[in-house]
């Protein structure tokens, strides 16, 4: 289980959000930079823009803490080694050969585990401010999640054998 980030104050709540971001848009650069070494290139377009997306929440988090006199400091651990964060998966999540639903799939799970947690904060009993901006966030975190089944919706269904490859890559000895 990923460890609660301590939340006493509307920094530490846009700490997290901003470390959250950044975390996502790092993962999400990850698995492009994978993708493309695997040159799945549609793929990997489609994390790089993931990723751009989450650098630009990033880059907004961090211009309302610097509003608020807030330097960013060191970020918030928002996991513990072997657990993924808030808003990230796994690198086994990938597969070479993975289409853009599966790619979407996991962008729809990491946006929905943000928005729950969000939700859950915005319902605790903490200061009026810190449950209405955790309300935002888990408003914004919902919009991106309908986005993204938007997007799925588009899609055509990735066939039966998508994973299967003739020519599995081998390792060499």
């Amino acid at each position: 289980m990923t460890p609660e980030p301590a939340i006493a104050s509307r920094a530490d709540l846009l700490a997290c959000a901003h470390a959250m971001e950044v975390e996502a848009a790092e993962r999400y650069e990850e698995f492009a930079a994978q993708m493309r070494q695997h040159g799945n290139l549609e793929i990997a377009a489609l994390f790089g823009k993931l990723a751009a997306i989450e650098r630009k929440h990033a880059e907004a988090l961090a211009a309302d803490l610097k509003r608020g006199g807030h330097a960013l400091g060191a970020r918030p651990a928002l996991a513990v080694p072997g657990q993924e964060g808030l808003e990230t998966a796994s690198g086994d999540a990938l597969h070479y050969l993975m289409t853009p639903m599966h790619a979407l799939a996991i962008a729809l799970a990491n946006e929905q585990r943000a928005f729950e947690f969000f939700a859950d904060l915005a319902e605790r009993p903490l200061p009026a401010e810190l449950r209405r901006l955790a309300s935002e966030f888990a408003a914004e975190e919902r919009a991106h999640v309908a986005l993204v089944r938007e997007w799925l919706a588009r899609l055509p269904k990735a066939a039966e054998d998508w994973d299967y490859d003739p020519d599995e890559p081998t390792m060499p000895d």
